[in-house]
């Protein structure tokens, strides 16, 4: 999968940095996510009120309901409000409510029609969020809206009953819904738009809340205003971000209505038209205002209500929806878990309560237990498979080394017998007698090399030290194509100008650069041209192309557009054939020079074009015939000769095969590392969360003994025999606790595939007792080999684990998943376990279909599924029901209530709240930033170059507390884990291991006791992440992954960041020095010890934002 996305941040790079447009004239591709064509298949009919798994059932008993919208009957007697997915009807004086819905779908935003006789909501039975209608009592339910693509939500009934205005919500290439307003019959229809995106399909910016003046001569919505196209966090509401405009239906004229300090959101008039009610935010307060028509005057009514949705993304509303009484003396709403009236002349306020029995079906969590430490593995992270041009074996590289595996024996063996470095991208020449490959080293940097392929010692062919990749020989072998790239970040910047495509001449030793910019460079032809794949600026996504220049670097000529789905061409020898990666599928078609630009994919009518891969392919290379692609996906090596593909170039009629799912297995055993020593911690107060729901187990004078990397002996001294050859750590005065697991840890493990020998980030992490991280957003090979070398010993780091790239339901070049059936879900699946992932991140798909396909595929494979919140309430709880693994982020709300905590409580729903950039509010690392020094933070700055920190605490924004939101997040994941649900810790790789620590004081801050806060961090993270055999405990038998901290963290939690030792496998480190105790070997400086290379090159600082935002990594 990701031999494309490797390119895909400097891809992103040039969309985001360079701007400009690229424009053409050939056809657009055609639409590749309609649905499949009918054909025989599982689970092809889906329904999500009756979704393919065993649903339980849960009763609810309560009166606070949750973040309820809201909507008085015409006579004023009754309200409907939803509640958990389902609408309620009950009397305006208060009592029982009445279920109007109650069935699997999730039923929200209820508005009655003018008549009384309907009731208009939002619901997801038919896959998607759509606008249906039934009647008053329940009955008769019928769709309005049926889109299948956009989020609907909020609709609100014209005064005549005949129409329903609704916000739908548009990605673009960042899944954060832009809002539009629309306008339906109530008959149905493709509906009119009234107010479409400002900055059209770049805008991530919102409009919403739509409503209709009581005359219905105007229509109101919420709209930001801060005129830029992109969303960004700790947005202030102070500043002004949103406005009421008011729409003229007659001329079109559009009117900024209600605008100033604190915004103004959900505009709601009053019957008789001489006020609109609306939301402000007031200091910390979220406050409701009236805005008198006739005069302008702006009074604020009450001043308590619970956090708006301002600083968030607003895409289900910017507040629970609330409404007037008929007589327009009233105004009813939703706050701090009840209904209440204010009377608009008085501002006397009256708490209705309302009483709900229901019952809800959900779904048990996924959950699988991970074997962490086997006495062996599977090698699963293999690149650049390559078949000999002999046929007789298998080039490849896996655990940073060149392998060769013979086709006849299965035998595999390594290329060279050096360890001086690591080796990437090998590539045969033509004949097959060399092989070209490129090096790294963290303190001597890269060479390009050549080896016979025979095997042997490599000889550098390149003229200096440098940041190299992506070789590729000419035909004759006298030519070498690569890719120069910038170092800095996780590598050394030494050498790092003048980036881009080279050609090297070997018998000349000559290097001329052919291209600023670009990737994949390679020969094809005469040898005259290097081709290569580029990026364009699309309208509006980063999209490829595919160009070739000469060997001075000039004409250039731009010969294939593959948009935003084509992320990998390749050209065969001869130059009559190009393969290309699709949607994470190998597929070839005719290449042809006709002096124009040609628009390839798979539906291209063109040109004939046939897929290859069934199972995802690429690190795509030809035969050296000109008559196979060969390809790779993860430990499995494939080949399709053309004559299996095409029919008029097969020798019979016979019916060609499918797509091969059959490949050659490159995987191979390694053992895991394990050290081979006794281990004894005396001294210390162990904190040994064994049992930790029911007791709080602390040994004071404790002794741990370890054998090779697992626990034989927990104690008090004196009770445990210490062995005579144990070496000994002295932890008196200090606390031993089990290692910490992050759960949401995001951070760069290489750069353009590059594994550093010392990753500064994962040094930094250990040396604060972070021993395992889960990342739910990485480049997927990057990350995956860098747990494999972390396994086999190979790297100094966490235990590393990672759903890989995110399964995205946004548009995105190279992430992007469609998913149109439980086939393609399986299939998305599939290809990252293949990998070794242990979860799948579905991010934002914007189906209830999507995601419960998702679920199934991933329960048939024994994987998680841990969702994106998206700052999504409505759709953060539907899959609860629908049993995720867990909450990725926050609730958007400032809380939640007891409707809701019933609910959690039944399933096994985890919570990984990441305080740190909790979602709603400013944020918990600003807090940090703010209260504390972090530039001056000795252990940080050990391990983090300065030109990182820097930049980002030095000058840094302040705040009162009331301002924060972190507190509150907080104190209701107190609540949750009270009730069972397991909250765990999720430093979102902020600030490198210092940021898991601020997440255990976040959690004091919301009322957790040190010891509970460190259950968070330890035993929580690892039954979420079905590691809790092996870990989160000190136990006799668990994996010796331990942490050792000077003075007593259970008395003051912020001690827990002065951490003398980490224990991880067994091995012990020095928080101070990252050196192992007992080992002769010391860690090497990193490159920015030295001030001469204390900073970062431009090119590089692009292209790790890009990489940042590419995956998610900032807030």
């Amino acid at each position: 999968m990701t031999t494309s996305i490797r390119k895909l941040s400097r891809i992103i790079t040039s969309a985001f940095i360079v701007g400009s447009l690229f424009s053409h004239s050939t056809l657009t591709l055609a639409n590749d996510e309609q649905p499949p064509t009918k054909e025989t298949k599982p689970y092809e009919e889906w329904d999500v009120l009756n979704p393919p798994f065993d649903l339980k059932t849960v009763s609810i008993e309560t009166d606070q309901t949750t973040w309820s919208s809201l909507d008085i009957t015409p006579n004023g007697k009754q309200f409907v409000f939803d509640m958990l997915g389902d609408i309620f009807i009950a009397s305006t004086n208060g009592g029982e409510a009445t279920a109007l819905t109650q069935d699997f779908a999730w039923n929200i935003h209820p508005a009655v029609s003018p008549n009384g006789k309907e009731v208009a909501f939002i619901s997801d039975r038919d896959g998607l969020s759509n606008v249906w209608v039934m009647n008053i009592d329940g009955t008769n339910l019928r769709q309005i809206t049926k889109e299948k693509k956009y989020l609907i939500h909020a609709p609100k009934w014209s005064p005549d009953g005949e129409y329903l205005l609704v916000t739908k919500g548009i990605m673009s290439s960042r899944s954060i819904p832009a809002g539009e307003i629309w306008m339906y019959h109530k008959s149905g229809g493709d509906g009119l738009a009234i107010k479409e995106r400002v900055h059209g399909k770049r805008d991530q910016n919102n409009i919403a809340d739509p409503i209709f003046s009581a005359d219905g001569k105007y229509i109101y919505y919420t709209q930001d205003i801060t005129g830029t196209s992109r969303f960004s966090y700790n947005r202030d509401p102070l500043k002004q971000i949103f406005a009421i405009t008011r729409f003229d239906r007659e001329n079109g004229e559009e009117e900024r209505y209600i605008s100033g300090t604190g915004g103004a959101v959900v505009p709601t008039p009053s019957p008789d038209g001489q006020h609109i009610a609306f939301i402000r935010r007031v200091k910390e307060n979220t406050g409701l205002f009236l805005k008198d028509v006739k005069t302008g005057d702006e009074t604020a009514l009450f001043l308590g209500l619970e956090r708006d949705m301002q600083e968030g993304f607003g895409t289900e509303g910017y507040f629970a929806y609330f409404d007037w009484t008929p007589d327009s003396k009233q105004i009813m709403f939703w706050t701090g878990g009840k209904f209440h009236k204010i009377d608009v002349d008085s501002k006397d306020i009256s708490t209705i309560d309302v009483s709900v029995k229901t019952e809800m079906k959900y779904a048990d969590a996924l959950r699988f237990p991970v074997d962490v430490s086997p006495d062996e593995f599977d090698v699963k992270a293999i690149r650049w498979a390559q078949k000999s041009p002999n046929g007789k074996q298998i080039l490849f590289q896996a655990l940073g080394k060149l392998y060769v595996k013979d086709i006849k024996s299965g035998k595999s063996k390594r290329l060279t017998k050096q360890n001086d470095h690591d080796e990437y991208y090998p590539r045969y020449s033509n004949d097959g007698k060399k092989i070209v490959y490129t090096t790294w080293n963290d303190q001597t940097l890269g060479d390009i090399r050549v080896i016979s392929a025979r095997g042997g010692k490599g000889k550098i062919v390149s003229t200096s030290k440098g940041h190299y990749i992506e070789p590729s020989f000419s035909s004759d072998a006298e030519l070498i194509a690569y890719r120069k790239f910038t170092g800095g970040y996780l590598l050394d910047p030494t050498n790092s100008v003048e980036p881009g495509l080279y050609v090297l001449d070997l018998d000349e030793k000559q290097t001329t650069r052919v291209a600023k910019s670009g990737f994949e460079p390679h020969f094809s032809g005469d040898n005259t041209r290097v081709y290569f794949t580029e990026s364009v600026s699309g309208k509006p996504y980063p999209e490829t192309q595919f160009s070739s220049v000469n060997l001075r670097g000039e004409d250039k000529r731009t010969h294939l557009y593959g948009g935003d789905k084509v992320s990998e061409y390749r050209l065969s020898h001869d130059k009559k054939w190009v393969a290309f990666v699709h949607q994470y599928n190998t597929f070839v078609a005719p290449f042809v020079d006709n002096g124009k630009q040609i628009n390839i994919g798979p539906k291209m009518s063109s040109l004939p074009v046939k897929q290859l891969s069934a199972r995802a392919g690429n690190y795509m290379t030809w035969s050296a015939e000109n008559n196979s692609v060969g390809w790779s996906h993860g430990p499995r090596y494939f080949e399709r000769s053309l004559d299996e593909a095409f029919a008029f170039l097969a020798d019979t009629d016979a019916e060609l095969p499918e797509p091969t799912n059959t490949g050659i297995d490159l995987s191979f055993k390694q053992k895991s590392d394990k050290p081979d020593h006794f281990l004894a911690i005396t001294g210390g107060k162990v904190v040994t969360m064994r049992d930790a729901d029911n007791t709080q187990e602390v040994i004071e004078n404790g002794v741990v003994i370890v054998k090779n990397n697992r626990i034989e002996a927990v104690g008090k001294a004196g009770e445990i025999e210490i062995p005579s050859d144990a070496t000994n750590i002295d932890a008196s005065g200090k606390t031993i606790i089990p290692g910490l697991i992050d759960t949401h840890a995001h951070g760069a493990q290489g750069r353009s595939e590059i594994i550093p020998q010392q990753n500064w980030s994962q040094y930094s992490n250990l040396a604060f007792g972070v021993t395992t991280i889960h990342d739910p957003s990485n480049d997927t090979t990057e990350i995956m080999a860098a747990g494999e070398l972390q396994k086999a010993g190979k790297r100094v780091a966490p235990r590393i684990y990672s759903t890989g790239t995110i399964l995205y339901g946004a548009e995105a070049l190279g992430y992007k998943a469609i998913i149109n059936d439980y086939d393609d879900a399986y299939y998305h699946v599939q290809r990252l376990k293949d990998l070794g992932a242990i979860s799948v991140k579905s991010y934002n798909q914007p189906r209830r279909d999507q995601r419960q396909q998702v679920l199934l595929a991933a329960k048939k494979q024994e994987m998680m599924v841990v969702p994106e919140g998206g700052g999504k309430f409505q759709q953060n709880i539907s899959m609860l029901v629908d049993g995720h693994t867990g909450l990725e982020h926050s609730l958007p709300i400032e809380r939640g209530y007891d409707d809701l905590t019933q609910l959690w409580k039944a399933t096994k729903f985890g919570y990984t709240p990441t305080f740190v950039v909790s979602y709603g509010g400013l944020m918990g690392e600003e807090y940090f930033y703010d209260r504390t020094e972090v530039w001056k933070n000795e252990r940080l700055m050990r391990y983090t170059p300065h030109f990182i920190v820097d930049r980002r605490s030095i000058r840094r924004p302040t705040a009162p507390d009331e301002q924060y939101n972190h507190v509150a997040v907080a104190e209701y994941a107190k609540e949750l884990r009270d009730n069972g649900v397991g909250v765990h810790i999720g430093a979102h790789g902020q600030r490198e291991g210092l940021a898991a620590h601020w997440e255990l004081w976040i959690m004091h801050q919301g009322g957790f006791s040190a010891f509970e806060a460190l259950r968070g961090g330890t035993i929580d993270g690892a039954r979420h992440l079905g590691m809790d055999k092996d870990l989160g405990s000190i136990e006799v038998g668990k994996l010796a992954d331990m942490v050792i901290i000077d003075g007593d963290v259970l008395s003051d939690i912020k001690r827990s960041e002065y951490v003398s030792h980490t224990i991880i496998n067994g091995r012990v480190f020095e928080a101070a020095t990252m050196n192992e105790v007992g080992s002769k070997d010391k860690r090497h400086p990193f490159f920015f010890e030295s001030d001469n290379k204390q900073f970062m090159p431009e090119q590089t600082k692009q292209e790790m934002e890009a990489k940042a935002h590419m995956y998610h990594w900032v807030h």
